[in-house]
């Protein structure tokens, strides 16, 4: 939990346990920092936080039906502090992936029982555990932890970072490479009535 946190990622706990005991393993794991003020919407129970933010309604947009939280306002209000959802129930699990996939957040979900399945389908990448899962919850899911191990995920997420600042690098350098050669291809055959650059040595450039 903390490597997430200082890699930028925030994690939430929904749960079905009272809020005492939310409370409690959420300061044991480092989701809650115990020596810190507690925000008044940082630890909720599920029918509290549905109340609140009035659920989800269906919206039509361009002739596409979607869903939407009723009061997106207080929503984003709610969110910035929520870390502890107790006592909740699959619809608010739904309703905090729908609402945070509507702020353009990224949402990983992870689960293992069947009624998680909805949020697993609806998140950007669902987490099913492959050891108690249920073959539900792993259908819903994206991926499926072998271990049930919340590490794994930041080991995945390490490296799919890593693939993805690859890929951007790579295409920064074939871009630049290749415009200039083009533009280089270009003038020398204004100019002088043909390229400056041969064909292999265009091929020895993109190497």
């Amino acid at each position: 939990v903390g490597r997430c946190k200082k890699s930028g990622i925030t994690v939430r706990m929904v749960t079905g346990d009272n809020l005492s005991t939310a409370k409690a393993i959420a300061k044991n794991a480092g989701i809650l920092d115990p020596n810190a003020p507690e925000h008044q919407y940082a630890c909720m129970e599920g029918v509290n936080f549905r109340n609140e933010v009035g659920g989800l309604e269906e919206v039509d947009v361009k002739g596409v039906k979607t869903e939407r939280v009723k009061d997106e306002a207080k929503f984003t209000e709610i969110v910035s502090h929520l870390r502890v959802l107790a006592r909740s129930s699959p619809q608010d699990k739904y309703l905090l992936v729908t609402g945070l996939k509507n702020l353009g957040s990224v949402v990983a979900v992870t689960g293992d029982g069947t009624n998680d399945a909805p949020a697993l389908k609806k998140a950007d990448v669902g987490f099913a555990m492959g050891i108690a899962g249920t073959e539900v919850a792993k259908e819903a899911s994206d991926i499926i932890l072998l271990d049930d191990n919340f590490s794994t995920i930041v080991t995945a997420i390490m490296w799919g970072r890593n693939i993805y600042a690859s890929v951007r690098k790579f295409l920064q350098f074939q871009l630049t490479v290749n415009l200039v050669a083009m533009f280089i291809a270009f003038i020398g055959g204004v100019v002088i009535g043909e390229s400056p650059l041969t064909t292999v040595q265009l091929l020895w450039v993109n190497l």
